[in-house]
């Protein structure tokens, strides 16, 4: 088979901290539109999260991913429809047993250090991403089948696998794919941080960043290489763009209606009407793929290790006036741990649980909490029902910690149980997730394909399986899913899945369907959204003028 590959002025005050499917063959050539010359000028854009790292293989925070593809290019491109395209790789043939990927490279790019992209660069980087202790999580689920690669020839690699895997496609269109420089691989102060010495191939070249402030990057005049999925060719329009890290929602929006800033994103609920009756912006939205925003139950000790006690949690929340609450009618309620808007959502869970005080009451009797403390929190054995969640800062984002809080209040008055919520840095959560002093995680994954977060958190031996559940038909479904390429197939499985730990076992709880918000000046035009994750583009289309 061959597959064509062609992606009212506000006087509010701005806080100081802003003046501070797996085919039998692929291939295609790459015939985007025309080269278009760039049009310069330079754009200020606010952002919610700061970066943990700049390097797109270490890549793990979602509304980070339209910086990696400012600086780096993946592999192949993906389409909203779910169809590979050429990006660094024109063409691609796949071996009837599935191993074998031989993908036809460009002869023509560069890395912003100068170094020549090639066949030897993509062996570099697939190496680098197995080597001990540099990203386990990738090297032992995306790359969990990964065997070796053979530098054919400057232009041609082959990526032999160790067994089919019908993942490796969105792995290769995925951030973790970015090409990085292997003379940074070899040379960079802190490969792993990333920063102005870790580079690539993409349309921008950060030059500078100040920790907490922002990020500066300028256009990389060389580049002609965007995918078919891109809407022009040649080098970015804007001649330099700065983020600025502004978590504070209240200060992304008075800069943005201040005209300090040109645009933002994560634009909350409470400031929506706002930016829509300002003749002066524009707003856009978008859901993201992947998976809902959940809570995870830990299942390895009490209290979440008894299912009932996992159904009343879930039974002791209005889960739609929270979130009519908290998001003021923006949000999506999720209902699965797929989210609505990927391909294997199973629509049979919808509105099969939740919200029912008087189940949860009775569920939590059951289970033997039947006793009361001095502050109505219930106990057993003279234990307190606690739960505990320590999130990590970085990972922040959309008010969850609002969200928890309206969660707090609920199970507390519906059910007595004591929901504590922590926001901490990233060192402080990671260890309380590794010394298992937690009982619910909240969690969301941006991937392109829902069936790569499914293999991260599910399995037993998932890279971020923090409900600690053990289910040998799980991981047999999953395993079958991921290594089949029959869309009808997977959706079967993925279906199966969905029941099994939302329903049957209940150790997830669907709370929304994450989003990501873009508001802007109006003279801003190009602005959108990844075709296959729902999150902001890079800003390589983006343009000022009409």
């Amino acid at each position: 088979m061959t597959v064509a590959g062609g992606p009212k002025i506000s006087t509010r005050r701005v806080l100081p901290a802003l003046a501070a499917a797996l085919l039998a063959a692929a291939c295609g050539t790459q015939a985007g539109p025309a080269p278009e010359t760039a049009s310069g000028g330079s754009l200020t854009w606010a952002v919610e999260t700061q970066p943990i790292t700049f390097n797109p293989q270490q890549w793990a925070q979602n509304k980070a991913r339209l910086l990696v593809f400012d600086q780096f290019d993946a592999l192949v491109a993906r389409t909203k429809d779910g169809r590979f395209v050429p990006w660094l790789a024109t063409s691609w043939q796949v071996s009837k047993d599935g191993r074998t990927y031989t993908l036809r490279l460009r002869d023509d790019v560069t890395f912003h250090d100068g170094e020549k992209f090639d066949a030897a660069a993509v062996k570099a980087n697939l190496d680098q991403l197995h080597a001990p202790g540099y990203n386990p999580a990738v090297a032992a689920i995306q790359l969990h089948a990964y065997d070796h690669t053979e530098v054919v020839s400057p232009t041609t690699v082959k990526i032999v696998l160790k067994e089919p895997d019908g993942l490796f496609l969105d792995f290769l269109s995925s951030p973790y794919a970015g090409q990085v420089s292997p003379r940074s691989l070899k040379n960079a102060k802190d490969l792993k941080a990333g920063g102005p010495d870790v580079v690539g191939t993409g349309p921008f070249i950060l030059d500078r960043y100040v920790r907490g402030q922002e990020a500066h990057y300028r256009r990389n005049p060389a580049y002609k290489w965007a995918p078919a999925t891109a809407g022009h060719q040649g080098p970015a329009h804007l001649a330099e763009i700065t983020y600025r890290f502004l978590p504070e929602a209240s200060v992304r929006v008075g800069a943005l209606t201040s005209g300090q800033v040109q645009v933002i994103d994560g634009v909350p609920a409470t400031e929506v009407a706002l930016v829509k009756n300002d003749p002066g912006l524009t707003y856009r939205t978008a859901l993201n793929s992947g998976t809902s925003y959940s809570y995870y139950f830990n299942t390895s000790h009490a209290p979440f290790d008894d299912k009932r006690v996992r159904q009343a949690f879930r039974e002791a929340v209005d889960l739609d006036k929270v979130l009519a609450s908290v998001y003021q009618g923006t949000a999506t309620r999720a209902w699965s741990i797929v989210a609505q808007s990927g391909q294997f959502y199973d629509p049979s869970l919808e509105h099969t649980y939740g919200g029912d005080a008087a189940k949860a009451n009775a569920l939590l009797d059951q289970a033997g909490w039947t006793g009361r403390d001095a502050q109505g929190y219930r106990t057993k054995d003279g234990r307190r029902l606690t739960v505990r969640e320590v999130a990590s800062a970085p990972f922040v984002r959309d008010r969850r910690e609002i969200l928890a809080q309206a969660i707090q209040a609920q199970v507390k008055q519906t059910a007595g149980i004591d929901f504590q919520v922590k926001v901490v840095d990233q060192g402080t959560a990671q260890k309380a997730l590794d010394d298992d002093q937690y009982e619910l995680f909240g969690n969301s994954r941006g991937d392109s394909d829902a069936g790569t977060a499914l293999n991260l958190i599910l399995p037993e031996k998932g890279a971020i399986n923090r409900t600690h559940f053990k289910d040998a038909e799980v991981d047999r479904w999953l395993a079958e899913a991921s290594a089949g390429s029959r869309i009808g197939e997977r959706k079967a499985l993925y279906a199966k899945i969905q029941r099994k730990v939302v329903a049957d076992e209940a150790i997830v709880w669907p709370v929304y369907v994450p989003s990501d918000q873009i508001a802007a000046r109006k003279e801003i035009q190009g602005l959108g959204f990844e075709p296959g994750s729902g999150t902001p583009a890079s800003a390589y289309d983006v343009r000022i003028g009409t």
